[in-house]
């Protein structure tokens, strides 16, 4: 059946081609994919796979039952763009301004259509269900995953596990690699306003100098990293803004600072934020500032499942071939699908979407971004492949 599931992946390509291209022109941003929603839709009426729209706003989850009862496996994958000027001169560039596909969710997205194609065609094959999730609001916290467990896409029928995909530009089209364990770290944003007195620069003993407690702040902050964190724990607290004042004779009233927080262990985490807030709020009552600190809490460390993780690598091994498989390094980058991975068990991996690494090898969230299309087939296929032989295992 392999051999027939490539045959299907490859002679479905152009139509991929087609579907990703028109999602790459009308990108739309986190919790606003009101049009990709319905395109999905109308992709997935014309196949004749039943679904249900609106779910946490914009998602989509359809169903494919097998022609046997048994399990049920969830696919996922994430429908938002990114707050980008496209630069790429192609044909299907961007036509909502400002805004891109450069994570390519637009890729994932297709993928899964795909998938579901070949599984629709297959349904016979089934033992079980498969869960379908076109999942909105990826790059914004509180993250689509979360709304979409609480809007219930985790039950009705439940599923005992979750896969899904993210574009890999380090690696060639036709490449994928996997990771069991931890994989990628949490996110949680800093958003600090620090509120002084402000004044002439020329007196400042008659200010309360935000701009220089900002600046100790946010060095003694890294010490976080440096002194408290376990040497074996990777952590990452950097700072990404920094805004007070307009001119240089002004000593500012306020300050503000916003930066993001990663780690791979949620007991440190909540540590972490706890010292964040004792070393912000004593820097400033130590001189006589006052601290305002939001930290929303964001998205969790990704933990692909073991045992899941060697199955669905083990399937795609033999779709591929051994030598198309290559292992991950973990990941100091963050994604909401770690809100799945909390609850069931999950597998998150990469699709190779460069060029022979000569071509298409610019990073995500880049505006020259872009994808081997050729790619588009093979993830569509193993994600197929995957969920078929989980089913029957």
């Amino acid at each position: 059946m392999r051999a027939e599931i490539q045959t299907l992946a490859q002679s479905l390509l152009p139509k991929l081609v087609a579907i990703r291209q028109h999602l790459h022109r009308h990108p739309e941003l986190s919790f606003e994919e009101v049009q990709t929603m319905n395109y999905i839709a109308a992709q997935l009426e014309e196949l004749g796979i039943p679904y249900t729209q609106g779910v946490a706003g914009t998602g989509i989850v359809a169903l494919i039952e097998g022609a046997e009862a048994g399990k049920c496996i969830a696919l996922r994958a994430d429908m938002d763009a990114l707050p980008i000027k496209e630069q790429n001169e192609v044909p299907y560039k961007s036509r909502n301004e400002g805004v891109m596909h450069a994570c390519g969710h637009d890729v994932h997205t297709t993928c899964l259509l795909g998938a579901a194609a070949i599984l629709w065609q297959n349904r016979q094959a089934l033992k079980g269900t498969v869960k379908l999730i076109f999942q909105p609001g990826e790059e914004q916290s509180p993250g689509g995953a979360s709304l979409m467990i609480k809007a219930g896409v985790l039950q009705d029928p439940a599923p005992e596990a979750i896969i899904g995909l993210h574009v890999f530009p380090e690696l060639p089209s036709g490449y994928l690699g996997f990771r069991g364990g931890q994989y990628m770290a949490s996110a949680d944003e800093l958003h600090i306003t620090i509120e002084g007195k402000g004044g002439h620069a020329a007196l400042p003993q008659s200010t309360i100098d935000p701009i220089v407690i900002a600046a100790n702040i946010i060095v003694q902050l890294q010490q976080i990293v440096s002194r408290r964190s376990h040497p074996l724990t990777p952590t990452v607290l950097s700072f990404g803004h920094i805004s007070g004042g307009q001119v240089t004779n002004v000593i500012p009233g306020a300050v503000t600072i916003k930066g993001t927080l990663r780690t791979f262990d949620e007991e440190w985490r909540q540590e972490a934020v706890r010292l964040i807030h004792e070393v912000v709020t004593h820097n400033c009552a130590a001189w006589g500032a006052t601290a305002h600190i939001d930290m929303p809490p964001g998205y969790p460390c990704l933990y692909n499942d073991e045992a899941l993780t060697t199955a669905i690598e083990g399937y795609a091994r033999a779709y591929l071939g051994d030598e198309y498989i290559k292992p991950l390094e973990m990941r100091m980058t963050a994604e909401d699908f770690s809100f799945y991975t909390q609850e069931i068990p999950g597998c998150f991996f990469r699709l190779g979407t460069n060029k022979n690494n000569e071509a298409f090898t610019i990073p995500v969230h880049h505006p020259n971004f872009d994808i081997d299309e050729d790619a588009l087939a093979v993830g569509a296929g193993t994600m197929a492949w995957a969920a078929l032989n989980y089913l029957k295992a």
